[in-house]
C-alpha cells in the first residue's frame, strides 16, 4: 500500500494477526533474569513510562555504583547522544559500557543493555547498538546475537503491525515516514518499514531480507515462538518486532527472557514503554497534586515551563498554556540573538531578570523563538541547536541561583536534557511516575542546588494540545505541604 493511500484503519490493519493475548505483569516478574537492565537514554525523556527507577545523567563508576546498589531491577544512564554528532556518540557509548561493566564487576552483577532512543525512530542507529555490541563482546566475551528492535509506545500511538511503523491518532495509522519526524534534519528516513529502515541506516551493510521479523502472528503465540525465532540469529543479527498493546510488549519480553535463559545473547533498541514490560512493572497511574508535594515545606514562588522543541506538537501545546493561563509571565529567548555573539549576552540578562521577577507572582514561561533555524547540513543544525540550548540553561542555571522556583518543566528532548544536567546540576534522581499516563515523567532529583525541586520530563512529540495546560495546572494547585524548593538542607539529610 503507498502512502498516499494512507490513513487506514487500525481494525483493518489487524485483520491477518490473532487477537491480542492478556498477559499480567506479574507473570513477566516471575520470569525476569538474574540480571539488571542498563538503560542507555539517548535523551532523557524516556524515562515517562516507569516509575521508581533510578536515573543518572553522570556515568561515573561511583554514579553506576550507586544505581545498581538500589536494588532495582532496570536503571536510566541518560547519555543525551540524539545531541551528539555520530564519533562523539560513540565515545560516550563506550565510555558507559566500560564504567558499567567496571561497577557490575564489584557486586558480580550481570548487566543487559537496553538502547533507548526515539518512538518515531529518530537517534544513532545503528551506531550505538554497534558499540555496545562491541563492548559486551570486548568486556565479558559475550557475542551478540540479536538486536532487537521495538519502537512501539502506544501510549503514543506509535505502533508495529507487519514489521510496518505507524502512527496512530483516533483508530487511524499513518506510516512515520509521512509525519514531520521523518524529515528530520539530522535523523531523516525514507521509509516505515522497520526492515528496509535497517537496511537504509546500515547504508546496505544489512540487507532488508537479512533482518528478522518478529510479526503479531509469532509474538501472539507464545514466548516459545520468540525464543525460537531469537536462537536462529547469530552475529548482531537485526530483529524488528511489532506491537500494538502493552501485553504485546509484555509477550515480547518474556520471549527475550526464555530466550536469554536458553543462552541467546541480546541487545536492545526500544522506545519507552518496552522497559517497563520487560521489567514487568505495572503502568503507574498519573501523579498527584499531594503525591508531588507530599512532606515538603511551602514555597511561594512561581514554577518554570522551559520549552525548547519545536515541533508542530509542541508549539500547539505551548499556544494552549498560554491562552489558557494568561496570568502566567511569558518570556521569549530569540534564536537570532543568542547564536549570534554581538547580542547573546545583553538579551540573555533581559531575560533573567524579568523571569526572575515574574517568578514571585506566579509561572514563568521561557520559550525559544517557534521560527525554526537551520543550516545546511546535519551537522550545521546540531551546531546551531547547541548554541541555543545553551543559552536555555544559562538562563535555568542563572534563575535557580536567584529564585528557586517551586518546579521545573522542560519540554523537548534536548532541552530536558541539557536542563537537567547544566541547568539543574541534577547527576542522581528518582524516576517517581507520570504526569499524564505514560508520557510525561517526574524525577525527583536526589543531590544538586535542584535537590526536592520536581522536574517533570516532558517530550516535544507526545502529548495532546492540552497536555501541557494540564501539567502545568497539576503542579500549581494547592496542597496541604507545598515544597519547599531546596528540598531538604544538608543537615537534615543526614
Amino acid at each position: 500500500m503507498t502512502v498516499e493511500e494512507y490513513p487506514m484503519l487500525l481494525s483493518k490493519a489487524l485483520k491477518a494477526f490473532p487477537d491480542s493475548v492478556a498477559v499480567a505483569a506479574g507473570d513477566v516478574r516471575k520470569h525476569l533474569p538474574d540480571a539488571v537492565f542498563v538503560v542507555l537514554d539517548d535523551d532523557p525523556t524516556g524515562t515517562q513510562s516507569v516509575a521508581d527507577l533510578p536515573v543518572l545523567t553522570s556515568w561515573t563508576v561511583e554514579d553506576i555504583t550507586w544505581a545498581l546498589a538500589q536494588g532495582h531491577p532496570a536503571f536510566y544512564i541518560l547519555t543525551n547522544t540524539r545531541s551528539l554528532p555520530e564519533d562523539d556518540a560513540a565515545v560516550r557509548n563506550r565510555e558507559i559500557a566500560a564504567n558499567a561493566f567496571a561497577a557490575a564487576r564489584t557486586s558480580d552483577t550481570e548487566l543487559i543493555f537496553m538502547s533507548r532512543s526515539d518512538s518515531t525512530l529518530r537517534g544513532h542507529f545503528p551506531l550505538e547498538t554497534d558499540v555496545l555490541a562491541a563492548a559486551l563482546a570486548e568486556r565479558s566475551g559475550q557475542a551478540v546475537d540479536a538486536v532487537v528492535l521495538v519502537p512501539a509506545f502506544p501510549d503514543a500511538g506509535r505502533v508495529t503491525i507487519d514489521s510496518e511503523h505507524y502512527m496512530l491518532e483516533t483508530g487511524e495509522l499513518t506510516p512515520v515516514s509521512a509525519t514531520e519526524f521523518a524529515r528530520d534534519a539530522t535523523f531523516g528516513f525514507p521509509s516505515s518499514n522497520l526492515r528496509e529502515y535497517v537496511s537504509t541506516k546500515t547504508h546496505g551493510r544489512i540487507g532488508a531480507d537479512d533482518v528478522l521479523a518478529l510479526t503479531l502472528d509469532i509474538i501472539r503465540g507464545g514466548p516459545e515462538q520468540t525464543a525460537d525465532l531469537l536462537s536462529k540469529a547469530t552475529g548482531n543479527t537485526p530483529v524488528v518486532a511489532d506491537a500494538v498493546t502493552e501485553d504485546d510488549l509484555r509477550l515480547i519480553a518474556l520471549g527475550c527472557h526464555l530466550a536469554h535463559r536458553r543462552g541467546t545473547t541480546v541487545l536492545f533498541r526500544v522506545g519507552p514503554p518496552f522497559v517497563r514490560a520487560a521489567i514487568g512493572q505495572e503502568p503507574h497511574a498519573p501523579l498527584l497534586t499531594s503525591e508531588i508535594y507530599a512532606g515538603r515545606q511551602s514555597c511561594s514562588t512561581g514554577g518554570l515551563i522551559v520549552v525548547g522543541s519545536h515541533v508542530g506538537v509542541t508549539s500547539r501545546q505551548l499556544h494552549h498554556l498560554t491562552d489558557a493561563l494568561p496570568q502566567a509571565s511569558t518570556e521569549v529567548i530569540e534564536v537570532d540573538a543568542v547564536i549570534s555573539e554581538a547580542t547573546r549576552a545583553d538579551h540573555l540578562g533581559k531575560v533573567v531578570t524579568r523571569a526572575v521577577d515574574g517568578l514571585a507572582h506566579g509561572n514563568v514561561v521561557i520559550h525559544t523563538s517557534r521560527t525554526l533555524v537551520s543550516a545546511a547540513s546535519g551537522e550545521e543544525s546540531l551546531a546551531i541547536s547547541r548554541k541555543v540550548s545553551a543559552a536555555v540553561v544559562e538562563v535555568v542555571r542563572r534563575i535557580l541561583e536567584s529564585s528557586p522556583p517551586r518546579f521545573v518543566i522542560a519540554k523537548g528532548g534536548i532541552t530536558s536534557s541539557d536542563v537537567a544536567v547544566h541547568g539543574l546540576s541534577i547527576r542522581r534522581a528518582m524516576v517517581r511516575g507520570p504526569m499524564l499516563p505514560g508520557i510525561v515523567s517526574l524525577w525527583e532529583p536526589m543531590d544538586g542546588p535542584a535537590r526536592g525541586i520536581p522536574y517533570v520530563v516532558f517530550a516535544g512529540n507526545v502529548g495532546s494540545d492540552t497536555a501541557l495546560t494540564d501539567v502545568v495546572r497539576t503542579l500549581s494547585a494547592p496542597s496541604s505541604a507545598a515544597p519547599d524548593p531546596a528540598g531538604p538542607r544538608p543537615e537534615e539529610a543526614r
